[in-house]
């Protein structure tokens, strides 16, 4: 396995552990937040989806065109995920080392290599799929295990 596909494994365990708890929310819970201020499902949905794709513009150091509007219901958020996972996975899988070494500018003049951008992508999953995980129990959804393996 090449370091690219490394990354594209990590990305893809946690997003498949992601679409199966989407899956099984209710079609009646999208606008569920578990705090003043804080994202619903739909939303973090959406700002996962956008995330992902934003990055094929950051991996050539341009600034990522903002994120459109926010989808109409669960089940457009759920799309959205799956269409974005689908590109991200193919993206990232299909990079070289020199890609990876090659040092970019991304969130706000920072300059880093692409393999650390791709390491915050998917912490950046992580962390938002530990909210997600949370707010289904509060909904009485049992979530699947935290990643998706093999």
């Amino acid at each position: 396995m090449t370091r690219a596909q490394s990354y594209a494994a990590a990305y893809q365990m946690h997003r498949a552990a992601l679409h199966d708890l989407y899956a099984e929310l209710p079609n009646d819970r999208g606008d569920f937040k578990a705090w003043e201020g804080g994202m619903s499902f739909i939303g973090l949905a959406d700002h996962l989806s956008a995330a992902s794709n934003r990055l094929p513009a950051m991996l050539i150091g341009e600034k990522p065109a903002p994120a459109g509007a926010g989808s109409a219901d669960i089940n457009e958020a759920r799309q959205r995920l799956s269409d974005a996972t689908e590109q991200v996975v193919e993206l990232i899988g299909g990079l070289s080392d020199a890609d990876l070494d090659r040092h970019i500018t991304a969130f706000g003049g920072r300059e880093m290599p692409v393999s650390a951008l791709l390491e915050f992508i998917v912490n950046h999953e992580a962390h938002h799929k530990g909210q997600v995980w949370m707010m289904a129990r509060m909904v009485g959804v049992q979530p699947p295990f935290f990643v998706k393996l093999g």
